[in-house]
């Protein structure tokens, strides 16, 4: 198919399933055979297939479903190195601890800026070609004034989701002084790094000795805030601890992971407007208990789903088999799976361009070789992802 130019409108047609998020068709939000129009980047219709207006292009996607383009709101994919070994251990009864970390900052660290692009750019060239269509990236595998810098500006080149994890944890060479660390996160290092950045984020685990305590956390992301950043928060993924209530506090976009809540904890996040972003590829890859996704939905709390792409404790790139293990292992229906992946994650970036097709939306669509969105879940592992369109034209 020919791409549309920006002033003409492509119909996308023989849609058997639509996905649209949108409460215009129903309380599902889906509609059945269907069509969009989209011009000039955005969608402008959507509706029955017989009621289709004219439009310069078309693409008849005969019958197939079509989702909005998957947002992965929590990925680490700016590093070097290989953590399999460490995964391998894993599967034979190690525990997961957070430290290996470490070995990640020290390749990240020796890495040249040509190495980590190519590595990030494969990564996102792997998450697109599997539907994702928004990520967001976050720093982290630095934990120096150059490293951190470098990292996101390196991500910057890739999204606008950039976000500031310099207190990801405390560098070997500074254990003895976390306070010194502190002071070189909240000064020098975010003062370089805040302008290639929209969020700050902090790992706020108790329970992890390298992370960081509440008061730290909160130190951490007042600093970000005073220069400009909007809070996000890691918290309770390795044990009950005060991330979440931290992050309704500070009014966080997100907090991420969620692991181990309390009754307290879910009843904070039904009261605030913090997602909880949900990561069941980390449980997956940690051997940990996976969230109890239904719990927080029933409650009302805002859900989103994300891969956490990283090289330690997921090393995925696919929101197709976070979606599959949300509805096998989490309690989530395939219908409420795929809005996580996408609406949900839009909300955790803070985001109302993305993550639906409803008229106004950014025309970011996959279509699937499915006749519906079950088959994301009905069928893990498969390559499901026939075609993807970003802002309308195809890039898959």
């Amino acid at each position: 198919m020919t791409e549309p130019a920006e002033d003409r409108t492509l119909l996308v047609t023989g849609i058997g399933e639509l996905v649209a998020h949108d409460p215009a068709h129903g309380p599902s939000g889906v509609l059945t055979d269907a069509a969009l129009v989209a011009s000039g980047g955005r969608v402008v219709w959507t509706g029955p297939a017989a009621r289709a207006p004219a439009a310069d292009d078309r693409l008849d996607v005969e019958g197939r479903c079509v989702v909005p383009g998957f947002v992965d709101s929590h990925s680490h994919v700016v590093f070097a190195g290989d953590r399999s070994a460490e995964f391998a251990a894993r599967m034979a009864g190690e525990p997961y601890t957070g430290g290996g970390i470490a070995t990640t900052v020290a390749a990240t660290r020796a890495a040249s800026d040509d190495v980590l692009r190519h590595g990030a750019g494969r990564l996102v060239a792997e998450m697109l070609a599997q539907g994702t269509t928004t990520v967001e990236i976050k720093s982290g595998y630095g934990q120096d004034v150059a490293t951190e810098e470098r990292m996101l500006r390196l991500a910057r080149e890739l999204t606008d989701e950039t976000t500031f994890l310099g207190a990801h944890t405390v560098p070997a060479e500074l254990a003895h002084d976390r306070r010194a660390y502190l002071d070189l996160v909240t000064g020098p290092m975010l003062a370089a790094c805040a302008p290639h950045a929209r969020w700050v984020d902090v790992f706020c685990e108790p329970a992890a000795p390298t992370a960081f305590d509440a008061d730290e956390s909160r130190e951490v992301l007042e600093a970000g805030i005073r220069a400009g950043l909007l809070p996000r928060v890691h918290g309770n993924q390795l044990g009950p601890g005060p991330g979440v209530r931290l992050a309704v506090e500070v009014g966080a976009a997100s907090v991420d992971h969620c692991t181990h809540l309390t009754g307290d904890d879910v009843a904070a996040l039904a009261g605030s407007s913090t997602v909880a972003t949900l990561l069941p590829a980390v449980e997956f890859s940690t051997r940990s208990p996976y969230p109890d996704a239904r719990a927080l939905l029933d409650a009302g709390v805002a859900v989103a789903l994300a891969t956490d792409c990283n090289p330690g404790s997921c090393y995925s790139s696919s929101m197709p088999f976070v979606v599959a293990l949300a509805v096998r292992e989490m309690g989530l229906t395939p219908l409420e799976a795929v809005r996580a992946a996408t609406a949900g994650g839009a909300a955790a970036l803070r985001r109302d361009d993305v993550g639906t097709l409803r008229p106004g939306a950014r025309a970011d669509l996959v279509v699937l070789d499915a006749p519906s969105h079950v088959h994301l879940a009905y069928r893990p592992g498969v390559p499901l992802v026939r075609t993807v369109l970003r802002g309308g034209r195809t890039v898959v």
